[in-house]
């Protein structure tokens, strides 16, 4: 068996574990997926502390619904789910309260996902216009509508496929397909100049 079949065989047993009243499961769950369920957020809102209040909120609803869970499901899919609805009614709120806006990824915040994108560089100098990239691509994605960062973000960073990605955002698969399109044709024309794309 793979790592990823154990580790959703893992995430099926906690989560029966959980929903009988094993409250230790929840930490196994945690353990597995807090640090995911964080870059993720972060990478949606911009903003790393509004990502932590939100992967912790992600996690009691998770506690709070275990007995939804179905277990013929994929707990990463469900758990990515209530992360998306929850930065969704983060947006919302966003744009009730036009003064809170998106902040800028800090200088020293790379996503090591990004060393994929970026290819890298030798000495330090290129290093550095290498960092200054970086912070153009994720500064890039953060300015991208939310109907087309969410979906390229599950895509590109956390590597979810299509089909998953409908699944965790409620729609069709054709849907997800148009936005990843419509998020990466929006990024390369944004880059174009940057990263020579």
């Amino acid at each position: 068996m793979s790592e990823k079949g154990e580790r959703d065989d893992l995430d099926r047993t906690d989560m029966s574990e959980l929903a009988s009243g094993g409250e230790a499961a929840l930490n196994r769950l945690m353990d597995r997926h807090g640090h995911r369920v964080l870059h993720f957020l972060t990478r949606i809102l911009g903003d790393e502390q509004e990502a932590m209040d939100l992967t912790q909120e992600t996690f009691v609803k998770v506690y709070l619904h275990a007995k939804r869970f179905r277990p013929h499901g994929k707990f990463s899919t469900w758990l990515y789910a209530i992360a998306s609805n929850l930065a969704r009614d983060r947006f919302r709120w966003r744009k009730r309260h036009p003064n809170i806006s998106l902040s800028v990824f800090k200088k020293d915040d790379l996503n090591p996902s990004l060393e994929e994108i970026v290819e890298e560089r030798p000495n330090p100098q290129e290093m550095a216009s290498h960092s200054e990239e970086a912070q153009m691509v994720e500064k890039a994605i953060a300015e991208l509508p939310e109907e087309l960062r969410v979906p390229i973000v599950l895509s590109e960073y956390e590597g979810r496929r299509h089909a998953e990605i409908a699944e965790i955002l409620g729609c069709s698969t054709k849907a997800v397909e148009m936005r990843v399109y419509r998020a990466r044709k929006q990024l390369r024309s944004c880059l174009a100049k940057i990263l020579k794309i």
